[in-house]
């Protein structure tokens, strides 16, 4: 196993680490890492990298990825998808399909884009999502990211579905909350899936459960 990368189909409230602990348990390779963090509801493509193809991680993060996603409008989270507390929206009357469409367009190309409250980005020194834990205070910093044209775009009042794809480091939770406050309605992410992460589809991927019956144990070839 060592060298080797495994395309995992991360299934919900799995997180990325337990994914990772599973398959190091097994193989008993000592360097395990994945290239690009899936949140514990989001499911789909984990590329995961075994002893020498760690190496190979920062330059697989740096790919482009591509999510299937669903929004629900006319309510607000704090942690920006169906995880958190939900509020529903003093404003939550239907917007038309023109409406939404228009204000999704205004998240594609490169754009300035706030991290959620509760993401792994670090503020000076701590992940923000412990800060957030604890009720601390603090302003994340914006980052600048690429939004490719949204495409399998379907609107159902309140749910609206997408295909996006981006670059690194961009958060399909903060487009659901920025395109909501842009409507003044809110909205947060209730599904996200990753299909794709560079040259890396969903189609090529396992379960970890559907892994860890055909990997030898003890990594043995």
């Amino acid at each position: 196993m060592d060298g080797a990368i495994a395309l995992i189909d991360k299934e919900e409230d799995w997180t990325s680490f337990d994914c990772v602990a599973k398959l190091r348990n097994r193989t008993r390779v000592k360097r395990v890492g994945h290239a690009g963090t899936l949140d514990p509801l989001a499911t789909g493509l984990l590329v995961i990298c075994f002893g020498k193809a760690t190496k190979d991680i920062a330059f697989l993060q740096d790919d482009d990825k591509t999510y299937d996603v669903e929004f629900q409008f006319g309510a607000r989270s704090t942690t920006d998808d169906r995880g958190g507390e939900i509020t529903v929206s003093d404003d939550a009357i239907p917007r038309s399909e023109e409406q939404i469409i228009t204000a999704l367009r205004m998240f594609e190309g490169t754009i300035a884009q706030t991290p959620p409250d509760y993401s792994a980005v670090r503020h000076q020194g701590r992940r923000q999502y412990d800060l957030a834990r604890e009720g601390k205070e603090f302003t994340p910093k914006t980052r600048t990211v690429r939004v490719d044209p949204l495409t399998n775009i379907e609107v159902a009042w309140p749910h609206v579905r997408c295909t996006i794809s981006c670059s690194k480091g961009t958060y399909i939770r903060s487009i659901a909350r920025d395109c909501g406050e842009a409507l003044g309605c809110g909205a947060y992410v209730t599904k996200l899936r990753r299909t794709r992460s560079g040259g890396f589809s969903i189609d090529e991927a396992l379960t970890v459960s559907e892994m860890l019956a055909v990997l030898p144990q003890g990594g043995a070839v």
